[in-house]
């Protein structure tokens, strides 16, 4: 996953009453509130580790697993396209999709496929052609020596629509672009050039690659969806890697800002240790998301921010911090949201994770005594 420090926002927070989540659909369809887990591709081939993170969802409120598909690592999938096996890099692949989906289906999982699009240094080997350049015409690197592709590049963007159309035939219901974004360009780095980009802004490209790959998958009845940086909710001009809320908003199904508090400085939103307020944070970014969200007119669960299911610094992060960010996102307006932990490993906060069937009675309940 993609993150960056983010920048002060904008304040308040707009304060709703949740409404209960709706239980997870049948198998092949998608549940209308989305809670889900991540689950990287090192887990994702361990039938071990699936089974304990199925058995996770099997008693608690998840109902989704976005699943590393394409990473920074390359394919995760035994695939019969040429050009995608090309770029398969060599980290292995899930044993079986066909026999997981089907799995995860029987357990009334919504299966989310993760695609890494601009970081990926192995399509950047394999393609020198499709890369980011420095003035000289050699690739450009960034501080850790890796090479990023061209976002201008519409070669490489039917690579991986490629993997995006073999995935959903294969049964995903969602395709989940991360690193839809320019590398940062940091003063300590070579300028970047990227050949083909014309008078073409960043905001503008990420959002056509985005609306392309819409226009395909739902021909498909598959829903396009972007990982975004966090401040994007509530800073109003494009970041320096192109993000912008109007501009990928528009040109998505849902867009899925990463609001950990751990990665927010001392100050954003007045707070001064915000990593310690993890509601605090996670309203008041939300909150901004669903204001401009609602300037767009685009109403529903167009917003389902990845919360942070790790600990970066203190205080740990267990059960309660993850309450608090949960009831963070029902009070800015939204009810679903996707965990984020890098090695799949959830056991610290399982305990704030309702049980099955428990908020439907909680709810209920309320209902009761309201009458």
């Amino acid at each position: 996953m993609s993150a960056a420090p983010a920048l002060s926002a904008d304040r308040g927070v707009a304060l709703r009453t949740p409404l209960p989540p709706t239980s997870a659909a049948g198998p092949g369809s998608a549940p209308p509130v989305v809670r889900g887990l991540y689950v990287n591709r090192f887990a994702a081939q361990s039938p071990r580790k699936m089974r304990t993170l199925i058995a996770l969802a099997d008693s608690t409120e998840i109902n989704a697993f976005v699943i590393d598909i394409k990473d920074e690592f390359g394919i995760n999938y035994a695939s019969s396209d040429t050009l995608v096996r090309r770029n398969a890099g060599r980290a292995g692949v899930i044993p079986d999709l066909p026999a997981l989906l089907d799995t995860l289906r029987a357990h009334h999982i919504l299966p989310i496929a993760r695609i890494v699009v601009f970081k990926d240094s192995v399509a950047a080997r394999r393609n020198p052609g499709w890369t980011i350049r420095k003035a000289d015409g050699t690739p450009w690197r960034d501080k850790k020596g890796l090479a990023w592709v061209n976002p201008f590049d519409r070669a490489l963007w039917e690579y991986d629509l490629r993997v995006a159309d073999e995935v959903a035939r294969l049964g995903f219901a969602e395709i989940q672009f991360d690193y839809i974004r320019f590398p940062e360009p940091y003063p300590s780095l070579p300028p970047q050039v990227f050949p083909g980009q014309g008078d073409q802004k960043k905001p503008e490209v990420l959002a056509e690659f985005l609306r392309t790959a819409r226009g395909r998958l739902e021909k498909l009845g598959v829903r396009t969806t972007a990982d975004i940086f966090g401040l994007v909710t509530s800073v109003r001009s494009p970041l320096e890697v192109g993000q912008q809320w109007e501009q990928l908003a528009a040109a998505t199904d849902v867009l899925l800002p990463m609001v950990y508090p751990s990665h927010y400085p001392h100050g954003s939103f007045d707070l001064p240790h915000p990593n310690a307020e993890p509601y605090k944070v996670v309203a008041a970014a939300i909150s901004a998301a669903h204001r401009r969200d609602s300037a767009l007119g685009l109403t529903g669960e167009h917003v389902r921010p990845w919360l942070q299911a790790f600990t970066l610094g203190a205080p740990h992060y267990g059960a309660a911090e993850l309450e608090a960010q949960k009831r963070a996102v029902y009070d800015a307006g939204y009810q679903g949201w996707v965990l984020w932990n890098p090695g799949s490993q959830y056991r610290a906060v399982a305990g704030g994770l309702e049980r099955k069937g428990a908020t439907r009675l909680n709810a209920a309940a309320s209902a009761s005594r309201s009458r």
